[in-house]
């Protein structure tokens, strides 16, 4: 059994120190603790449940969901992931518009998952969709970069660097594959693959008219 962790870009650095990337760090990290002190009933309350917000309920949580996680493993790689692509494209895009194409990565997400699986009664949860989106951008922005990335091969460790398009190639590949359990894994719980294939696709369409409009913004006409 093989899998690859991206760890950083190797071929740049950004301008400006990514504020926005690490303040979605810390409220993730924040509200795993509250999920660790609060415990069912928090999550609960707080994660994205299809079924009740296609009735109109709690529909605050298809924003509360995304910075909620399914436990240690789940928190600690998505935020090694969002650490991996986040800078560049909250460099790229300016922190504010960042956030919201953030958000709006997140909430596109959740509303695949929702328009796939409308029934389902068990909570959702996850930064996976919003950072898929950062991932989808990374893919249109910096296809050529290099990644330094954690190369797992049975049991074989070794750093190597990667292209940005061939790593997150396989890994919407991998999703799109793995969305053929889509329904089965949301009954589990948690967010489901269908939700990363919708936010990345959503980061790689959007991506670009937001940073061109930026540098219209910076440049002047």
């Amino acid at each position: 059994m093989g899998g690859m962790i991206p760890l950083k870009d190797a071929s740049r650095e950004p301008s400006r120190y990514p504020i926005v990337t690490t303040s979605i760090i810390v409220v993730n990290s924040l509200a795993f603790l509250l999920e660790l002190i609060g415990g069912e009933p928090f999550v609960r309350q707080w994660a994205l449940v299809p079924a009740d917000f296609i009735a109109g309920h709690h529909v605050v949580t298809i924003i509360t969901a995304m910075f909620l996680h399914g436990g240690w493993m789940h928190i600690i790689g998505n935020m090694v992931f969002l650490w991996a692509f986040g800078p560049e494209i909250e460099d790229a895009m300016g922190p504010l518009r960042y956030l919201i194409f953030y958000l709006l990565s997140g909430v596109v997400a959740f509303l695949t998952q929702i328009a796939a699986t409308p029934h389902a009664t068990v909570p959702n949860l996850g930064a996976s969709g919003a950072i898929a989106g950062v991932m989808g951008a990374f893919l249109v922005t910096y296809p050529t970069d290099q990644i330094r990335t954690l190369v797992f091969l049975g049991i074989f460790v070794r750093v190597t660097f990667i292209p940005a398009a061939l790593l997150i190639g396989v890994w919407f590949i991998i999703q799109l594959f793995n969305q053929v359990g889509a329904v089965a894994d949301v009954q589990g719980g948690g967010v489901a693959y269908v939700a990363h294939v919708g936010g990345c696709i959503f980061g790689a369409i959007t991506a670009r008219p937001i940073e061109r409009s930026l540098r219209r913004k910076d440049w002047g006409p």
